[in-house]
């Protein structure tokens, strides 16, 4: 095997190992506005693990947080909040403050619920939004916006690329909507670490055959692409069956039995590389659990709480964008995987040892999930 792609075998196993054990989606946060005339209500949904990695939390240091703690740091939490979100219109600023703070939970874990309210010096038109929160700590943060104002709704998506941003009131651009949610489809599949794992556990074996109970290398580049293609279609159709009907609110489960599925799921897959039992049923196998996966994309979407006018919208657009991110996926993997097919690094230590390390990272997660810890009493 040439020696750039030992390198980069070698760079792909660094990376595994260092994937985090934790499966939890990335760090979000939801900010409603109702503009009304001069005033501006809202309410802004920051999970507490991200507050704690803030401003420190967790008082007695148990990892656990309670809600003595939280209303503790009341201040302190309005106070780093505001500092990181600022409104103006007209080129005058609209001056924030926290009237009331709760908690809720979401589909990944307790959020800290800030009640807002600011009043503008003139009717607003145009609303510069200065989102920062989180940016300096977290880069992969993003913060979700929904502003609403007679009736209509336009979205925004704020990353640390694009933290200022002019939002008319009553602009709720079709385009632009659906441009935030397919940059948010890629961006969610790309740093969705259970998502990845599983997609590559089935995809580990696509340039190899079992045969005679040991993996050997496919003849020609047709026949793995066209099995990446089975895995990956099947895949496709079935969480977008249960994204769109999760998202519609047709069917729903409980957020801990899909995130226990899923991390199952990553281990039964990759668990299949080192035992084969259904090697040559594995695109049945990626549309059995691409089910569930479904049902943990729609959670980011139902988390935005979009009304029924733009909930397909975002739907459609979120979900070309997870098939984008699993295309370049697919493309950046299969070629190299084929090259590297005949060598001992990739039988053994690719497939045996990466699939490996999969099932183990999986099953710390299927742990954790399986635990159902309160972040508060």
């Amino acid at each position: 095997m040439k020696p750039c792609l030992q390198c980069f075998w070698l760079f792909s196993a660094a990376l595994l190992l260092a994937t985090p054990a934790h499966a939890h989606k990335p760090s979000d946060s939801y900010l409603t506005l109702d503009v009304s005339g001069k005033q501006v209500n809202g309410q802004w949904d920051i999970a507490l693990r991200d507050l704690d990695m803030a401003i420190g939390l967790d008082q007695d240091g148990n990892g656990e947080l309670t809600w003595n703690e939280v209303r503790a740091h009341e201040g302190l939490i309005s106070a780093y909040a505001l500092s990181r979100l600022k409104l103006t219109s007209g080129g005058s600023a609209c001056p924030m403050r926290v009237t009331g703070l709760l908690l809720d939970d979401h589909s990944d874990g307790a959020y800290a619920v800030l009640r807002l309210r600011g009043i503008c010096t003139a009717e607003v038109r145009t609303l510069d939004v200065d989102y920062a929160l989180l940016f300096d700590i977290d880069p992969q943060h993003k913060g979700l916006l929904q502003l609403r104002h007679a009736g209509q709704v336009s979205t925004a998506i704020f990353d640390p690329d694009r933290g200022h941003q002019a939002l008319g009131v009553a602009d709720a651009s079709a385009l632009r909507q659906f441009g935030d949610y397919v940059r948010n489809g890629i961006w969610h599949i790309w740093v969705g670490y259970d998502h990845i794992l599983f997609l590559l556990s089935l995809l580990l074996p696509a340039v190899l055959v079992y045969h005679d109970r040991q993996w050997q290398a496919r003849a020609t580049f047709r026949s793995a692409a066209f099995d990446v293609l089975k895995i990956v279609t099947a895949f496709t159709l079935a969480h977008s069956m249960t994204l769109t009907l999760a998202t519609l609110g047709m069917v729903s489960l409980p957020s801990r039995l899909v995130e226990s599925a899923i991390a199952a799921s990553v281990v039964v897959a990759a668990l299949n590389n080192l035992w084969p039992l259904f090697h040559g049923r594995r695109a049945l196998v990626a549309f059995a659990f691409g089910l569930i996966h479904g049902f943990g994309f729609a959670s980011v979407l139902l988390d935005l709480g979009l009304p029924k006018s733009s909930l397909l919208l975002s739907l459609v657009g979120f979900n070309l964008g997870v098939e984008i991110g699993q295309i370049t996926i697919v493309a950046l993997f299969l070629p190299l995987a084929f090259l590297s097919r005949h060598s001992l690094i990739y039988r053994r230590g690719v497939l045996g040892g990466g699939s490996f390390v999969i099932a183990l990272v999986a099953l710390v997660w299927l742990t954790e999930s399986g635990l159902n810890v309160r972040l508060w009493t």
